[in-house]
């Protein structure tokens, strides 16, 4: 495989890259097409251990890595065009910069890959693009988006995302599609037991016994409210008055849960709001996301109404989205270009919490840790030091559009259920609103563009799970090992 990407022009070797990055991306949601990427990405492999030097094999890893993010992310054209007339000609700009942006992690993967000599080189380059792709959870606050493993949601390898998180997925996946490239035939066969190995797994622990079910019945509130008319004022009382009716409607949950910023109110300063939100419960408390503010400082928040409209909780989502919740050199950026924060809708962003928390909802209703949006793609902000009794997340889509943003958001929901052995209820302004169990698995949904409710019994938890209790330090030691065994010898002959 190696020597045949070697006899292709320079050149050649980009394009190609690109469009195995760009098949590697079928693996992703909505497509889940893992047989696909799997023998993409060793296409790439091979690219990359060919490359005749460090520059080329950055080169190379770097258009791959531009493939995979233009199509996987390109939702991301989408907040630009709710307002088109004045942030569409950012859209382009934007979906090239974020794909090369994010794919010079995969080039440094690959010029520290043609350190390795030989046979080594295709693992080299399997343990790099592990090991960068964990970085890309946490460097600049992190963007762990259309991360490699997550091509497995969905298939049985998944729940070994229990034991490693996402990355671990991620180091099984290269090392998969990499061994085939270096040692051919016995490669192929040490690939196959690895997904055996990961598969098996993974039918074990769904074939589980289910946990005991929590017990309360929820009440997931679809609006559907779309995002160019969602602030529209003359709209507000309309959208306000829906979620009212879906949650007053038949027979009475435990809990009512509507979606991210769904009250068109800022919460200091409307307080008799909050009487019509409990009457609409009646009797169970409804959980909102809610605006607030204090001077010019402003917080995308969720709120826990009380029957008698008292506010019992209260959460300020911490990891905030850069240019959709905050801009980087906010004043500049507005006096220089206009830009200012997508989803604020008060001031030029939001500020930050001060971080996770466990909310207790109290009798029935258990701990829950609160998730906003774009907080549920960091594994590492589930990890509380009192383990919570379910997960719950709310947010938007409508910003992701309609094609693969908002499943690839549920996937990885899915995923931060799988890691921490809990349930996780999850309720979105456009959809898709889902419950998810402790194995990952939908049991319910409203689907995407659909107004409604769904009410659903709350499954059970497992006991905490390695990963929640130990993150990312397996997977550290074992790309510590990885990385010994491959460069502790280096050939003083490589180009």
């Amino acid at each position: 495989m190696i020597a045949l990407a070697q006899r292709r022009p320079y050149g050649a070797r980009l394009g190609l890259a690109a469009g195995a990055g760009l098949l590697l991306a079928t693996g992703q949601a909505p497509f889940g097409l893992w047989w696909l990427a799997l023998p993409a990405l060793a296409g790439l492999v091979a690219l990359v251990a060919g490359a005749a030097s460090r520059r080329q094999a950055a080169l190379i890893a770097l258009f791959g890595g531009a493939g995979h993010f233009a199509f996987a992310l390109s939702w991301i054209i989408e907040p630009f065009l709710i307002d088109v007339e004045t942030y569409g000609w950012m859209a382009p700009f934007a979906l090239v910069l974020m794909a090369f942006g994010l794919a010079l992690f995969w080039g440094l993967a690959g010029w520290l890959a043609h350190v390795a000599p030989g046979w080594r080189r295709p693992v080299a380059f399997a343990t790099a693009l592990a090991a960068v792709e964990l970085a890309r959870g946490y460097v600049l606050t992190g963007f762990p988006w259309a991360l490699i493993g997550h091509v497995w949601v969905g298939a049985w390898p998944a729940q070994v995302a229990s034991l490693v998180g996402p990355s671990g997925l991620t180091l099984l996946t290269t090392l998969a599609a990499a061994l085939p490239v270096a040692l051919r035939w016995r490669g192929l066969g040490i690939s196959a037991a690895l997904l055996a190995a990961a598969s098996g797994f993974g039918l074990w622990r769904l074939s589980l016994p289910e946990p005991a079910p929590a017990g309360p019945v929820l009440r997931l509130v679809q609006p559907n409210a779309e995002q160019r008319m969602k602030w529209d004022p003359d709209l507000a009382a309309t959208h306000f008055g829906r979620l009212l009716a879906l949650s007053s409607e038949g027979p009475r949950p435990d809990l009512v849960i509507w979606p991210e910023t769904s009250v068109p109110y800022l919460l200091d300063r409307s307080p008799g709001i909050l009487s019509e939100i409990a009457a609409a419960g009646r009797g169970a408390p409804v959980v909102v996301g809610i605006q607030r503010g204090e001077g010019w400082r402003f917080w995308n928040s969720l709120a826990v109404v009380a029957p008698d409209g008292r506010i019992t909780g209260l959460y300020d989502k911490h990891h905030l989205a850069p240019f959709g919740e905050y801009v980087p050199m906010g004043d500049r950026m507005f006096d220089l270009f206009g830009i200012r924060a997508f989803a604020a809708q008060e001031g030029f962003g939001y500020s930050a919490g001060e971080g996770p928390q466990v909310l207790d909802l109290g009798p029935g209703l258990g701990k829950a840790l609160p998730l906003i949006c774009y907080e549920a793609v960091f594994p590492q902000d589930l990890r509380t030091e009192e383990r919570p009794d379910w997960i719950l997340q709310i947010t938007n889509d409508a910003w992701f559009g309609t094609f693969n943003g908002p499943y690839q958001h549920l996937a990885q929901t899915r995923l931060r259920a799988i890691e921490m052995g809990l349930p996780l209820a999850r309720v979105a302004n456009t959809g898709v609103s889902a419950l998810i169990d402790a194995r990952g698995r939908v049991l319910a949904e409203l689907p995407l563009g659909e107004a409604g409710y769904k009410d659903v019994a709350l499954p059970g938890a497992f006991p905490a799970t390695p990963f929640s209790r130990l993150g990312e330090l397996p997977l550290l030691a074992c790309l510590f090992a990885l990385c010994g065994l491959l460069f502790a010898t280096r050939d003083p002959h490589r180009a």
